[in-house]
């Protein structure tokens, strides 16, 4: 028994004495000329091949959060997907037509951006409607027609309720409720969302060098300063859209 126990141990270290001759030398080599990725994730050297400025990917759990595929119907009665904005920087808002308060205020914001960028095809808004039940096709085309929403990649959408909602508050993070006791009805955020042409939504840092995350959409450039102390947000969110139509 203890020869034969000899002779595996004798054959084992033959075996790796021969794998340490010919394989190691080439697995040098292969790291030497960057054949063997090293620590950094392939999803993160992707993210810098694609980014040219210095606007951050938002993250949840360390991943880069991408807008959530969705489907609606558009004001003019067309299916719109998020594979129609593909190739396209566009902000995101939540709004509804028959909103008393803040929704005006964001998209005159938006429609000032919108003829900003006239000149870029690739450039678009995407508008959810927080109350799909009033707001048809037909009324939110009428809604675009007021507000002077003429840019061919700006779709107000509309459709089932609780998707909407579940888009809102768990794909963006935006605050959306139906609230009887709040004037208009419904609760949401002010705030806008910046998408880049990869469908991964970015934003500039702070001056702590945290992301802003999103854009306040309420305060117009003109006004500078809201009457509660927030600072207008606008010319930000044009000078990142332009960086982001950019790369």
């Amino acid at each position: 028994m203890m020869k034969k126990t000899n002779y595996s141990y004798i054959g084992i270290a033959f075996v790796i004495l021969v794998f340490g001759i010919y394989f190691i030398p080439r697995i040098i080599d292969r790291i030497t000329n960057n054949d063997v990725s090293r620590k950094e994730s392939r999803s993160d050297q992707k993210l810098e091949e694609i980014s040219k400025s210095d606007l951050v990917f938002i993250k949840i759990n360390d991943e880069p959060k991408k807008v959530p595929a969705f489907s609606f119907t558009n004001q003019d009665g067309k299916i719109i997907s998020n594979k129609d904005y593909e190739g396209k920087v566009y902000v995101v808002e939540f709004f509804f037509t028959t909103c008393p308060t803040i929704c005006p205020r964001m998209n005159s914001n938006l429609v000032q951006i919108q003829n900003e960028f006239k000149d870029f095809e690739n450039f678009g808004v995407a508008s959810f409607t927080i109350n799909p039940e009033y707001d048809s096709p037909e009324v939110l085309k009428e809604y675009a027609k007021k507000y002077g929403i003429t840019n061919p990649n700006w779709h107000l959408m509309t459709g089932d309720q609780n998707t909407i909602y579940k888009l809102s508050n768990e794909g963006f993070n935006l605050y959306t409720a139906e609230e009887e006791d709040v004037l208009g009805g419904f609760e949401h955020s002010g705030n806008f969302a910046l998408i880049d042409k990869n469908g991964f939504i970015r934003s500039r840092k702070d001056e702590f060098g945290n992301p802003i995350i999103y854009y306040k959409g309420i305060v117009s450039e003109e006004e500078k300063v809201d009457d509660d102390g927030s600072k207008e947000e606008i010319s930000a969110l044009k000078e990142d859209i332009k960086k982001l139509l950019n790369e």
